[in-house]
């Protein structure tokens, strides 16, 4: 079982780190401070969750550097601790993990993707599909007529 738990617990932390430097990190806070509060944890386990992710930010390698090894350390201990204290059960914190790792997987699929082709008819200048453009400027050139001396 200390195995299972450890690779259990691994999996749990390298998933929360991975989440903390996405955008979808909110909805993961919201599930594990659910989950830890429900559980008895120490109430500054989610200030450490905060905490932990500013590091991460600060890093230029968030996940894979130093850092990102120290947060997934500290949580896989901490998440091992809750299971081994009789506070959870594995298949309690199995959930957690695979409702983290759902929306990890939602969180690589690209949002909002746009392609468009283009058939028939000519365009002389962008074409531009968006929700939303701001501060947006063209330099257009316009078109030779064809009647303009070369330079010799």
């Amino acid at each position: 079982m200390d195995a299972e738990l450890t690779a259990l617990a691994a999996s749990g932390a390298t998933t929360l780190v991975s989440l903390m430097v996405t955008d979808s990190w909110t909805r993961a806070r919201e599930l594990v401070g659910r989950f830890l509060a429900r559980v008895g944890s120490d109430p500054t386990a989610v200030t450490d969750l905060d905490d932990a992710r500013s590091r991460l930010l600060a890093t230029d390698a968030p996940e894979g550097g130093q850092a990102g090894a120290d947060v997934r350390s500290q949580w896989q201990v901490h998440l091992q601790q809750l299971v081994e204290g009789g506070s959870v059960t594995s298949t309690e914190l199995h959930v957690l993990i695979a409702s983290l790792q759902q929306l990890a997987a939602s969180s690589t699929t690209p949002r909002g993707s746009v392609h468009n082709d283009i058939a028939g008819g000519v365009q002389h200048g962008p074409v531009i599909q968006a929700g939303r453009i701001t501060g947006l400027t063209f330099h257009v050139n316009e078109p030779s007529t064809g009647t303009e001396k070369l330079p010799s």
